[in-house]
C-alpha cells in the first residue's frame, strides 16, 4: 500500500484551513486517513503550522511520500532536515550526537528568521498605521481650512447686508430733512407776506 503525506482541506469558503495527515494513496482527498499529523493554517501571516514532529519523521523514515505542499510544510518544520541527518547516521557518515547537534543548530538559525520575520511584518504594520493615521490628519486639516473659507465669504455677504439698511435708512433720513426745511421756509414766508400786506391796506 501506498501512503502519502497529504493535506486535507476544512474550513469554510475563502478561509481553508487544513490537517497534514498520512493517507493511502487511492483514498479520496478528504476521505479516510491513517494518521492525522498536525494542521496548516494559511490565513495567518506568517502561516500557523502545529506538527507532530517525531511521528512525521517516523512516516518519512519509512517511506510515506509527501505531496508538494506537505513537503514544503515539512521542509519548512524540519523533517527533512531530520530525515536527512538520520539517513547519514545509517550510512555511517554521522553518530547521532552530530546529529543533535547540527539540528539544534539549523533549527536555532531557522526560529530565529522566523522571529526576524515576524519582527519586520510587526513594523511594517506599525509603519502603515502611522501613515495612515498622519493622512488622517492632513485630510482633517484640509477640511478645517475649505470650512473656514467657506464661511468667510457667508460672513462678509452678512456683513454688506447690515450695510445696505443703514445706508438706505441715512438717504431717507437726508430726503426727509430737505422737505422739513422746505415746509419751515414756507411756513416762515407766509406771515412776511401776509405783514407786507397789510402795510398796503
Amino acid at each position: 500500500m501506498a501512503t502519502r503525506i497529504r493535506l486535507q482541506r476544512h474550513g469554510r469558503k475563502g478561509q481553508p484551513f487544513f490537517h497534514i495527515v498520512v493517507a493511502d494513496a487511492r483514498a479520496k482527498r478528504d476521505g479516510r486517513l491513517i494518521e492525522k499529523l498536525g494542521t496548516y493554517n494559511p490565513n495567518t501571516n506568517p502561516a500557523t503550522i502545529e506538527i507532530n514532529f517525531d511521528s512525521a519523521v517516523d512516516w518519512v523514515m519509512k517511506g510515506a511520500q509527501p505531496s508538494d505542499t506537505a513537503r514544503a510544510i515539512l521542509k519548512y518544520k524540519g523533517v527533512m532536515m531530520k530525515k536527512h541527518l538520520l539517513e547519514g547516521v545509517k550510512k555511517g557518515a554521522h553518530s547521532e550526537e552530530e546529529v543533535e547537534k547540527k539540528f539544534e543548530s539549523w533549527l536555532m538559525d531557522k526560529t530565529q528568521k522566523i522571529q526576524g520575520k515576524k519582527d519586520s511584518l510587526s513594523k511594517a504594520k506599525e509603519d502603515a498605521k502611522a501613515k495612515a493615521l498622519e493622512a488622517e490628519t492632513e485630510v482633517n486639516k484640509a477640511r478645517a481650512a475649505a470650512r473656514v473659507e467657506a464661511e468667510a465669504p457667508a460672513a462678509e455677504e452678512v456683513a454688506e447686508g447690515e450695510e445696505a439698511p443703514a445706508a438706505e435708512a441715512a438717504e431717507e433720513a437726508t430726503a426727509e430733512a430737505p422737505a422739513e426745511e422746505t415746509k419751515a421756509e414756507a411756513t416762515e414766508e407766509a406771515p412776511a407776506e401776509e405783514a407786507s400786506e397789510e402795510k398796503k391796506d
